[in-house]
């Protein structure tokens, strides 16, 4: 059974984890090869009136911290699966893909902000990669918590 201190640390990573998303996803964009992400049309779309007022750059503020407390609880989310799963090291990689299409198969099509027949293969592709990198990290795999013995 996890401890809340595991779910807390996963929930770390998991913004650490969105906030290095974001970075990878400013370059994959400046290169052509993604166009926008799901957060920015979620806001374009969803957002009260107010926000979509809002100067792009504050928009732009907004939709990443969206993007980033998202990442934080599918982060803690991770931390409640048991030990002997977390353990494995293809689980985070296999996380972030689950939650990529979570949103591509459920989230996406509820909040009518699905283009998938308009997206290029690159496009999707960086995307699968963002989220793999995602779960890698939110998993520890990068720098692993200290093991800890009784």
């Amino acid at each position: 059974m996890p401890d809340a201190a595991s779910t807390v640390r996963a929930g770390v990573r998991g913004l650490i984890a969105a906030m290095a998303m974001s970075g990878l996803r400013d370059f994959t964009a400046n290169i052509g090869l993604l166009e926008k992400s799901p957060p920015e049309v979620i806001i374009e779309r969803h957002a009260p009136k107010k926000v979509k007022r809002l100067a792009t750059e504050h928009r732009s503020a907004i939709i990443e911290l969206v993007h980033w407390a998202y990442g934080a609880a599918g982060g803690a989310a991770f931390g409640l699966l048991p030990c002997r799963l977390r353990a494995n090291p293809y689980v985070g990689p296999l996380y972030g893909l689950v939650v990529w299409l979570g949103f591509e198969l459920g989230i996406g099509p509820l909040l009518g902000v699905q283009y998938r027949e308009q997206r290029r293969l690159a496009h999707r592709a960086m995307l699968a990669i963002d989220h793999m990198m995602y779960g890698t990290v939110v998993a520890g795999r990068l720098a692993p918590a200290p093991e800890v013995r009784p």
